[in-house]
C-alpha cells in the first residue's frame, strides 16, 4: 500500500490527474456523455494518497485530519454519481500537498559533514625501555590517559592537554575565532581542531562520545530532532471541522430528505482553500527571497522568522568580514620609516605560513613594497619567527617571545599594546639587532552595513544580541561599534546553545545568525537559523534554515519584513477561505448549489487564495 501511495503521490502523476480532470470538465460543459468519465482517473490518482493519509492518521495516530473530511466528501460524491466533484476536491488537496512538501524539504548533508571532521586515526606513543614507540591506531581505540602525537597540519584526535611542544591551533570549528590560538605545555586542545605548526604530544583527557566534537555532533542531532514538521492549519482545525460538516450534512438531509444537498455541503466544506493558504503564500515569499539573494529552506522557518523578536549574532565572519587586514604600522625607531618597517617585516615573514604573516605579505604587495631576500629563517611555533634581512637580525612575534629574547619593551609601548588588544587587534612586535623597532597591528573589520542593519532591526522592536567565542574585550569593542548592548563572549558551542535556550525561556523567539562550524548547534537550536552563504562553512549553511547568499547582512531587515508580510497574507487567506466556505454552506443548505456548482465555487475560493498569495512575489519591501 505504501508503494502504491508513493507511486501516485508527487508531481508527475498529479499532472496526469489534472489532464483527466480537465477532460471531465470539458465533457460536462459541452454536455457530452462519455462511456467512462475521465474524472475516475483523477479520483484514483489523487484520491488514493488522500484515503491512505486519512486512514493511517486515524488508525495509527488517532488523529482526525482534514484528509478524513475530504475523503468522506469524495466518497459521498462518487456514491451519488458526481465524479467531477470527487476528482476536483482530491486534485486540489494533491496540489496543496505538493506545494507544502516543496516548502519543507530540508537538506541533511550538514550532519554528515560535521561527522567527517572527526579524525579517523591517531598516533599513539608509548615508552618501550628507553625508546618511544609510535603506532597508528583507529580513533575509537584511543583511551583516556593515552599519549598522542599530532604533527603539523593534522586534526587533533581527542580532547587533551599538551605535554610537550609549542604550536598554534586552528580551533575555529569550536570557538569561531578567526586566528589560530598559540598553545604551549599545559594548555588544553579540542578534538577536531587543526594543529597548524609545531609537533605536539598530548595526553588524552576526553575520548569517544565525551569529546568536544562528539558533543557538538550530538547537539546538532538533538536540535534536529526537536524541529517538528510544519502542521497544516487545516489539519489543526480538522478535529472540529469534520464533526461540524457531518452534523450539518446529516441535519440538512433529515430536514430536506435531499441527499444531493448533504453531499454538496461536504464538498464545499472541504478546507482545500484553507489548506492552500499557507503553502502558496510561503512559496511566493520564498521565490521573492531567492531573487534578493536569500535562500529559505522551509516554510516553517519563514513563518517563525515573522514572529522572531530577538536576533543573536556570531561575530567573526558575520558582523565582521572574517579576514585580517593591517590597521597600523608603528615605528619606534626615529631612523626607520613605517614603510621601511613594513618592508623588513614582510621580507622576514615571507617564508611563514601563519595567517598573520600572509596578511602582512598581502598588504606589502598591495602597497608595491619591494621585498628583499631573507636568510636564516626559523619559526618558533606559537611565538614568532627569526630571520636575517638587510643585514639585520630580526625577531617578529609576540610580546612574550621578544621578552624571552631579552628585548626591552618600554612602558609606553606596553600601554599602546593594551589599547590595541582592547580593540580586538592581533599584534606583531618587530625587533632588530636586540632593539625594539616597531609593531604591526592587524584586525578584523566590521561590515560597513552592520551598524545600519542593527539600527533597523531595533526600530522593528527586535532585540539584538552578540554571542561569540572571541575574547570579551574584542567582543565588546565590535559590539559597541555595531550598536549592540547585549554581549556574551568566550562561548564554546555548548555555551551558545545555552544562551539561546535562556533567551527562549525568557519568552523570546530567537533567530541565530552565524557562519562557522561552531555555530551549527546554535543554528539548529534557535527557532530560526540564518547562515552566511558566501563565506560561511558548508556545515553552517546546511544546519541553517535560511542562507544569505553574498553574505549581505543588510538583507536581514528585508527578511524580517517579508516574513511578517507572509504571516499577514496567510492569516488573510485563511479568513477569506473561511468566509467563502461559510456562504457556500448556506447556499448548499438552501439548495442553490449542487455538487458540481459547489465544486466550482470551492475551486474559485482556492484560485482566489492562490492569486492573493502570488502578489507576495513582486511586493516591494523598502
Amino acid at each position: 500500500m505504501q508503494r502504491i501511495n508513493q507511486f501516485f503521490s508527487g508531481i508527475p502523476m498529479t499532472i496526469v490527474g489534472a489532464v483527466f480532470l480537465a477532460a471531465s470538465l470539458g465533457a460536462l460543459l459541452t454536455h457530452n456523455r462519455l462511456p467512462l468519465d475521465p474524472a475516475w482517473v483523477t479520483v484514483v490518482i489523487c484520491g488514493f494518497p488522500l484515503l491512505y493519509l486519512a486512514i493511517t492518521r486515524l488508525i495509527f495516530q488517532r488523529w482526525i485530519s482534514s484528509a478524513l473530511l475530504i475523503s468522506v466528501a469524495m466518497v459521498a460524491s462518487i456514491a451519488i454519481g458526481e465524479l467531477f466533484a470527487a476528482g476536483e476536491v482530491a486534485f486540489i488537496m494533491a496540489i496543496g500537498s505538493i506545494l507544502e512538501d516543496k516548502t519543507v524539504e530540508r537538506a541533511k548533508k550538514g550532519l554528515k559533514q560535521l561527522i567527517s571532521l572527526a579524525p579517523a586515526r591517531a598516533r599513539r606513543i608509548s615508552r618501550q625501555g628507553s625508546e618511544l614507540q609510535e603506532e597508528l591506531i583507529l580513533a575509537e581505540e584511543i583511551r583516556q590517559g593515552d599519549m598522542l602525537r599530532v604533527l603539523p597540519g593534522e586534526a587533533i584526535p581527542a580532547d587533551g592537554e599538551i605535554m610537550t611542544g609549542n604550536t598554534s591551533v586552528d580551533q575555529s570549528i569550536m570557538t569561531g575565532e578567526s586566528l589560530p590560538v598559540d598553545k604551549e605545555p599545559g594548555d588544553s586542545v579540542f578534538c577536531g581542531t587543526i594543529n597548524c605548526f609545531g609537533s605536539i604530544d598530548i595526553k588524552a583527557t576526553k575520548v569517544g562520545e565525551d569529546s568536544s566534537l562528539q558533543k557538538l555532533i550530538r547537539m546538532v542531532q538533538e536540535a534536529e530532532n526537536k524541529q517538528a514538521p510544519m502542521q497544516r492549519i487545516a489539519d489543526k482545525w480538522a478535529t472540529w471541522l469534520v464533526p461540524i460538516a457531518l452534523a450539518i450534512a446529516v441535519v440538512t438531509f433529515l430536514v430536506t430528505w435531499d441527499l444531493t444537498r448533504a453531499v454538496t455541503i461536504l464538498v464545499v466544506f472541504c478546507p482545500c482553500a484553507l489548506a492552500l493558504a499557507t503553502p502558496t503564500s510561503i512559496m511566493a515569499a520564498i521565490g521573492q527571497a531567492t531573487k534578493h539573494g536569500v535562500i529559505i529552506k522551509s516554510g516553517e522557518a519563514l513563518e517563525n522568522m515573522g514572529k522572531v523578536d530577538c536576533i543573536a549574532f556570531d561575530k567573526t565572519g558575520t558582523l565582521t568580514q572574517g579576514s585580517l587586514s593591517i590597521s597600523e604600522v608603528l615605528s619606534f625607531d626615529q631612523q626607520l620609516e613605517p614603510e621601511q618597517l613594513l618592508q623588513l617585516t614582510a621580507s622576514a615573514e615571507a617564508y611563514s605560513e601563519h595567517p598573520l604573516a600572509k596578511a602582512i605579505l598581502e598588504h606589502a604587495r598591495e602597497r608595491q613594497v619591494n621585498l628583499t631576500t631573507a636568510s636564516g629563517f626559523q619559526m618558533i611555533p606559537g611565538k614568532g619567527i627569526q630571520a636575517e634581512a638587510q643585514g639585520r637580525k630580526l625577531l617578529c612575534g609576540t610580546q612574550v617571545f621578544l621578552e624571552e629574547q631579552q628585548i626591552h619593551i618600554p612602558e609606553h609601548v606596553i600601554q599602546q599594546l593594551n589599547i590595541f588588544r582592547g580593540q580586538g587587534k592581533a599584534l606583531i612586535l618587530v625587533a632588530g639587532d636586540g632593539k625594539l623597532l616597531g609593531l604591526i597591528s592587524l584586525s578584523d573589520t566590521l561590515r560597513e552595513t552592520a551598524a545600519n542593519m542593527v539600527r533597523e532591526l531595533q526600530q522593528m522592536n527586535t532585540q539584538v544580541v552578540l554571542l561569540t567565542g572571541d575574547h570579551a574585550q574584542t567582543a565588546h569593542y565590535f559590539a559597541e561599534k555595531a550598536g549592540i548592548q547585549m554581549v556574551q563572549a568566550e562561548l564554546l558551542p555548548e555555551g551558545k546553545v545555552q544562551a539561546i535556550a535562556q533567551l527562549e525561556q525568557e519568552g523570546h523567539l530567537v533567530c541565530m545568525i552565524g557562519d562557522g562550524v561552531n555555530d551549527a548547534p546554535a543554528l539548529k537550536t534557535a527557532s530560526v537559523g540564518v547562515a552566511m552563504g558566501g563565506a560561511g562553512s558548508d556545515i553552517a549553511v546546511e544546519a541553517a534554515d535560511i542562507a544569505l547568499i553574498g553574505d549581505d547582512i543588510q538583507k536581514l531587515p528585508y527578511l524580517k519584513k517579508l516574513s511578517s508580510a507572509t504571516l499577514r497574507t496567510i492569516k488573510f487567506n485563511i479568513s477569506l477561505s473561511m468566509v467563502i466556505n461559510f456562504f457556500a454552506i448556506i447556499l448548499s443548505v438552501a439548495g442553490v448549489l449542487n455538487p458540481i456548482t459547489g465544486a466550482l465555487v470551492h475551486n474559485a475560493g482556492s484560485v482566489l487564495v492562490v492569486l492573493n498569495a502570488a502578489l507576495l512575489y513582486d511586493r516591494k519591501f523598502d
